[in-house]
């Protein structure tokens, strides 16, 4: 039933590119030639997260656009397939070939207020978007936000830090359990959020956490 109503809406109310207005997809393949895809692994600090895959330089103000437009009212919720194909092409273009096999994806999660608010985790729907395409399990529920933290775009690097402190809990550690794990996120900055989760991750016995964003800003 779900597919059916989904159907109905496309034809009703077809895809429109929220950057040039051509009826095909909320990012046409023309628009998605003007995006500046990096070809190199993300350069990070040391700490728990081993590596991270960044497809976008935030600074773009096309990047902005899009992001913003997945991420804030009025919310375009199907852009994750779009941003999900951004990196995608970005894993292609890499140096060095990428074998994913036995990884798992995770979501960093949304306060379960938050989640109530927006009605769906942006970094979930692009997990689950790169899960089909890579032919990945997505681990939907094995990391949850415990508490309410303020936007950390707000905050310095050291009060983004203690913001995030303890935020996050692992629910199914056996699931966690000697695994890889690509935790995927929409924006990476300074890499707070991504890095305590990488800690909870690893305390329950991931053996590698490799980070994944739609852009770095």
């Amino acid at each position: 039933m779900p597919k059916i109503i989904s159907f109905l809406l496309d034809l009703i109310f077809p895809a429109v590119c929220l950057i040039c207005g051509r009826e095909e997809d909320y990012l046409c393949e023309d628009c998605q030639a003007l995006f500046d895809i990096s070809e190199h692994l993300a350069s990070i600090r040391a700490g728990n997260l081993d590596g991270l895959y960044c497809a976008l330089d935030y600074s773009q103000p096309l990047v902005q656009r899009l992001i913003r437009q997945f991420k804030y009212p009025p919310y375009v919720k199907e852009l994750s397939r779009a941003l999900t194909i951004l990196i995608i092409t970005h894993f292609h273009l890499l140096l060095k070939p990428l074998d994913f096999s036995g990884f798992v994806l995770l979501p960093v999660p949304l306060h379960k207020s938050k989640l109530r608010r927006r009605g769906f985790n942006q970094s979930e729907e692009i997990s689950m978007e790169l899960g089909r395409i890579l032919g990945l399990t997505v681990c939907r529920d094995c990391l949850a936000k415990k508490r309410k933290t303020k936007p950390q775009v707000e905050l310095s690097l050291q009060e983004r830090e203690e913001n995030v402190k303890d935020a996050f809990v692992c629910v199914a550690s056996e699931r966690v359990d000697g695994r890889r794990i690509l935790l995927v996120d929409d924006v990476y900055t300074t890499g707070a959020t991504m890095e305590e989760c990488a800690r909870v991750l690893k305390a329950a016995g991931a053996c590698q956490v490799l980070g994944v964003a739609i852009a770095r800003g």
